[in-house]
């Protein structure tokens, strides 16, 4: 009988387990559809004011949200306006996200959840002060932060040194040009840091984060590159040389640079060149250097 019971208990304990472990992905379900209703909101909103006002509840639902048992493990992947990028090593992941005010510039907002499992949350909030930094080279803090949406993170190890991650990351500026960044992150006990003298090439001593501005009408490559093994970027150049102070005149002059993790540094390497996987369409492309005319096959 004892023996029956003791199979009995521990059936209703695997349900009840079951039915927890159910119930906690649902309850993350409805606050993701909150923060989607939110999100359209701070969209339709009429003022800064009300974008602002709006938002603030959204951090507020986020949070809550972030609460939840086992909430990282939760993608929040139907939030189109946050990106969610986990460390390679799972050992947190960051959310971020901007808002576009009526001025032509941006407000970032973001935090870092940390991985404790089952354990309480754990969370830095990101304090965007790129208005109120003396220098944009600075090490910083949390509450410090160089706001930008970032969209990959790449871990660094080297001896006997505590690890740091590559943040790479989109930054809005004005009406009339637009920034990447290239951030540093590392972490020490409970302390976060922004930037680190990690840099090492031409124009690079001093540098604590890189940060590029180029013409809003313009795009700029900026990813890690297995292939290549490093972070690859576009190298640009002023579009007319009376203007090479001014970087809404800025954009990639066609060719690449990039850096390669050596010794835990990041060495600027120029002048690269990047090899696609191969196209079906590559045929119908005609070198320059060649002056051949692509061969069309219908």
């Amino acid at each position: 009988m004892k023996l029956f019971r003791f199979y009995i208990l521990l059936i209703f304990g695997t349900l009840s387990f079951s039915l927890k472990a159910q119930q906690t992905p649902n309850k993350l379900a409805v606050f993701q559809d909150t923060l989607i209703k939110i999100s359209a909101r701070v969209i339709a909103a009429q003022s800064d004011a009300q974008k602002l006002e709006i938002n603030g509840n959204f951090v507020k639902t986020l949070v809550e949200a972030l609460k939840a048992p086992n909430s990282f493990s939760y993608p929040f992947d139907s939030l189109k306006n946050v990106s969610v990028i986990k460390s390679p090593d799972q050992a947190f992941r960051i959310l971020s996200w901007y808002l576009p005010l009526a001025d032509g510039s941006y407000r970032y907002y973001g935090a870092i959840q940390m991985n404790t499992q089952s354990g309480p949350l754990k969370l830095y909030p990101l304090i965007d002060q790129t208005d109120n930094l003396s220098d944009p080279n600075g090490i910083t803090n949390n509450q410090k932060w160089f706001g930008a949406r970032y969209y990959e993170v790449i871990p660094v190890t080297s001896g006997n040194r505590l690890p740091y991650y590559v943040l790479l990351g989109w930054k809005g500026n004005t009406p009339y040009t637009t920034k990447k960044v290239i951030e540093i992150l590392s972490f020490n006990k409970d302390n976060i840091t922004f930037g680190a003298p990690v840099f090492d090439g031409k124009d690079l001593k001093g540098k604590n984060r890189v940060i590029f501005e180029y013409a809003k009408s313009n795009a700029m490559m900026l990813k890690s590159d297995a292939k290549a093994g490093m972070i690859v970027f576009d190298h640009l150049a002023s579009f007319n040389p009376e203007m090479k102070d001014t970087f809404e005149y800025h954009g990639s002059d066609g060719t690449f640079d990039g850096f390669k993790i050596i010794g835990g540094k990041l060495k600027l390497q120029e002048e690269l060149t990047l090899n696609n996987d191969p196209n079906s369409n590559d045929e119908l492309y005609a070198d320059p250097k060649k002056n051949v005319k692509p061969i069309r096959k219908f």
